[in-house]
């Protein structure tokens, strides 16, 4: 039995993944977390968990638990996940798994050091929605890939941002870097999860709005081993007109569109077109939770392991922050 403790039951834990870990075979939510004692009293409360801390070292340290899901604020994963590997805990952590590309290669030295398990929760993976775009990929549906071309264009309020007490997402320091270091890890994840293994990134960031200190415009460029083009375009402070969450993956024989927020995938190829419509998970981290406990109870592989978090972060890093990297600037 997994038994989890959950550090950080924030707004992402209420219904996208708290309630999950008690809906998968061999699991148990055993413990929550959050800094308030008041609000980490009210979370258990409501969710009928019978442990709650405002410490998160005392809930690793608790022996009845021997995994834990780190869904604080990023700059927080590190310390915490280490402290978990090294008594020996699992460790299941939020994206974008940490702050910085250093931050992450510190991590997965630990996995190895202390022969650890860690999952980070790039949940996208287990849904039926991007199985079939990779089944559609995998199976020359369009032809040879040539080029894939995503917008996300959201106004700075957006309804697809996670609404929190103190917005730390548009904290570098915090964060990583501003929105794009919230909504971004899910899209390139998924990219090098389709393609494989790149040769290349670069990209150019800045703030255009100046509604916080990070930026809020981003464009990046990724080249795939296999010569696959990868061109994608963030932006923040758009009007609401000009909202957008597209993706096209594009082939000599067609193309697959599909929006990362949205529930339906089109196959277009020649005059041929076809609608693939999908409803996620009432608890939309529910098939990957699924996955992670029976990798920890070693029934199946890492559904995402830390050393492919760290190939989406570099990218990421590489688009806002250049070859100069992050660390001086959130890490000091």
């Amino acid at each position: 039995m997994i038994k989890w403790g959950i550090i950080g039951c924030g707004d992402v834990t209420e219904v996208k993944s708290g309630p999950a870990f008690n809906k998968v075979n061999n699991s148990v939510l055993h413990a929550v977390m959050r800094r308030s004692a008041e609000k980490a009293a009210d979370y258990a409360k409501r969710h009928n968990v019978g442990l709650w801390y405002s410490d998160a070292l005392e809930l690793i340290n608790n022996p009845d638990i021997n995994a834990v899901y780190i869904a604080t604020p990023p700059k927080y994963h590190e310390v915490y996940a280490v402290a978990a590997l090294e008594i020996g805990k699992f460790v299941y952590v939020e994206k974008p798994v940490t702050i910085s590309v250093a931050s992450c290669k510190r991590m997965a030295a630990a996995v190895k050091k202390y022969d650890g398990k860690l999952c980070v929760a790039q949940y996208r993976r287990a849904l039926p929605m991007f199985q079939k775009i990779k089944q559609l990929i995998d199976e020359n549906t369009i032809g040879k890939i040539k080029l894939i071309r995503l917008n996300l264009f959201q106004p700075h309020d957006s309804s697809i941002i996670a609404k929190t007490d103190d917005n730390w997402r548009v904290i570098p320091a915090l964060s990583g870097g501003g929105l794009f270091y919230d909504l971004a890890p899910h899209q390139i994840d998924i990219m090098i999860h389709l393609f494989g293994e790149l040769t290349e990134s670069f990209g150019v960031a800045t703030n255009q709005s100046q509604f916080y200190n990070a930026e809020d415009a981003v464009s990046g460029v990724v080249k795939f081993n296999n010569n696959i083009l990868f061109n994608g375009n963030w932006n923040f402070s758009m009007p609401e007109f000009l909202k957008e969450d597209s993706c096209q993956v594009i082939g000599e024989q067609g193309y697959i569109e599909f929006s990362f927020f949205g529930s339906s995938v089109k196959l277009f190829k020649g005059n041929y077109e076809e609608v693939f419509s999908f409803q996620h998970p009432t608890h939309i981290q529910q098939p990957m939770i699924e996955k992670v406990v029976n990798y920890f109870l070693g029934k199946d592989e890492n559904p995402c392991s830390i050393n492919e978090a760290l190939k989406s972060l570099e990218v990421m890093e590489s688009f806002v922050y250049g070859k100069g990297g992050i660390n001086n600037i959130v890490e000091n």
